[in-house]
């Protein structure tokens, strides 16, 4: 067996990881994930090791609550054959891989770049010579959207190819927002330094990415956190999906010029979003979430503050909900609109919403259970269909679910114990993997320490880096016309996939 099985938080020795040579590597994780749909990639990205660059492969068993890590050894001049002539799920990671080191993928569908970071290796690859897709023809047209795009959208490209008003294609091209995010975790020495940097890897995902960088610190560092630290970052973590989820649900509606519920909605947010500042002095909850400590103790006396505004939100958004999903302009807009295929998700390794818009289990807080979600007997809420109605019905059921969550947990506020517990020097030598479901989905943060105990790696990946392939799918064989809609109801993240 050339892989080690381990659990979502849990920090190894490097040494413990088995190493192979690519052939078996490719083998065995061909096997691990082809026709085992309870498995998916969560991360495979590589590192310098001297002049050979190490590859490791992260494979999530959700069945079994494992996380099966393998790594092999190979030369940056060395063409190795890919895993997306069988797996296409992995087409992603490999343009990066290569992007990054130059490794070539034999028969890769195409080997463009991901992000053109300021460190890839062939510095000639720019945004101005991207290599897009295109159909010679008479009949066809193309239509650019994009990088700058009219309200506050972040920065990407959309390339269309259309027969007349019907996309027959979509091309995105992402990149534009690219900060160097993980190799500043690595230059940057101070946790509370590195912790800011977790915050802003994607702003409408504050709490979630916080939150996973806190997992992997504190695994690395031998360090458990009590309850009520955990208590903090489960209730933020359902504020945040219940304020992101509501605000789209007024973005939707706005897309199909539904004024109504587009103002109730979008006024919804705000009590939400005006209670993490109550708690943490931030509407997006920055400073909330630190390693080893709780910054902001939740009180009873916040407990009874957020009563108060869940009291008067709920009915409110129960009146609301009600009058959109009986409408049936707004129905006839949603329903068959913008569909992905449940064997499309699988293939291309979909995560969060958008697996479970058509019936793909996939969310962490069940498959592999963190903070307190295993007392609150998650449930993922599926959908079949997977159009805009399977996606703004997610969010209508998840909104009632982390409702109910919410209040549950401020039920009984646990004590502030006297943390007698301080957070040591990271082990060295050493991996450690955390997964956390945010609003969007799986995000999945490696960590990788040196013999000193210093960060030597770290790898991000926000759900977004999955899905952006599901949104282009999507659209296909719609009119143009409906792609505002089916953008907004993946509602993806441009400066998390860039980082």
């Amino acid at each position: 067996m050339n892989y080690i099985s381990i659990k979502n938080n849990q920090t190894i020795s490097l040494s413990d990881i088995p190493e192979s040579n690519y052939e078996w590597f490719y083998d065995m994780n061909l096997d691990l994930v082809l026709g085992h749909t309870e498995r998916h990639c969560v991360n495979y990205f590589g590192y310098k090791v001297g002049n050979n660059v190490k590859l490791i492969c992260c494979i999530a068993d959700d069945s079994t609550h494992e996380i099966l890590v393998s790594t092999c050894l190979v030369h940056k001049a060395h063409a190795l054959e890919s895993f997306c002539t069988q797996l296409l799920c992995f087409e992603k990671f490999e343009r990066e891989i290569h992007e990054n080191f130059g490794i070539n993928f034999i028969d890769h569908p195409w080997l463009k770049p991901v992000r053109y970071a300021f460190n890839r290796d062939d510095m000639s690859q720019t945004m101005d010579n991207y290599p897009f897709y295109s159909i010679d023809s008479e009949e066809l047209h193309e239509v650019g959207v994009g990088p700058i795009h009219a309200g506050i959208i972040e920065p990407g490209h959309f390339r269309f190819i259309c027969n007349g008003e019907q996309i027959l294609h979509l091309e995105i091209q992402l990149g534009y927002q690219h900060r160097g995010i993980e190799q500043l975790f690595i230059e940057k020495k101070k946790l509370l330094q590195r912790a800011t940097l977790a915050e802003d890897i994607a702003g409408d995902t504050v709490i979630g990415h916080s939150t996973t960088f806190a997992h992997v610190w504190e695994s690395l560092c031998g360090f458990e956190a009590s309850r009520d630290i955990e208590f903090a970052r489960t209730l933020a973590l359902e504020l945040e999906r219940m304020a992101v989820h509501v605000s789209d649900l007024s973005g939707a509606c706005t897309d199909i010029a539904y004024q109504l519920g587009s103002s109730v909605f979008g006024r919804l947010r705000t009590p939400i979003i005006n209670f993490l500042q109550e708690w943490c002095g931030n509407r997006l909850g920055k400073g909330c979430i630190r390693p080893g400590h709780n910054q902001y103790p939740f009180t009873p006396a916040l407990a009874d503050r957020l009563r108060q505004v869940l009291d008067i939100f709920e009915p409110e958004y129960n009146e609301m909900a009600g009058k959109l999903f009986k409408l049936s302009s707004a129905l006839s807009r949603f329903e068959r609109t913008g569909v992905v295929s449940n064997a499309d998700a699988i293939s291309i390794g979909a995560v969060g919403m958008t697996a479970r818009m058509t019936n793909l289990n996939r969310d962490i807080r069940s498959s592999h259970p963190f903070s307190l979600y295993s007392e609150l007997n998650h449930f993922p809420i599926l959908k079949r269909h997977g159009d805009v109605y399977s996606r703004v019905q997610i969010r209508k059921k998840e909104i009632e679910q982390s409702l109910n969550y919410i209040r549950k947990l401020i039920a009984e506020v646990p004590a502030q114990p006297l943390q007698t517990d301080k957070l040591k020097t990271p082990r060295p030598n050493s991996f450690c993997l955390s997964l956390v479901e945010g609003w969007r989905g799986e995000i999945c943060h490696c960590a990788l320490t040196d013999e000193k105990g210093e960060l030597m790696h770290y790898k991000i990946k926000d759900p977004s880096f999955h899905n952006w392939m599901a949104l282009a799918l999507s659209v296909r064989n719609n009119e143009i016309s409906d792609f505002p809609i089916c953008n907004k109801s993946f509602n993806l993240s441009y400066s998390g996939h860039d980082l």
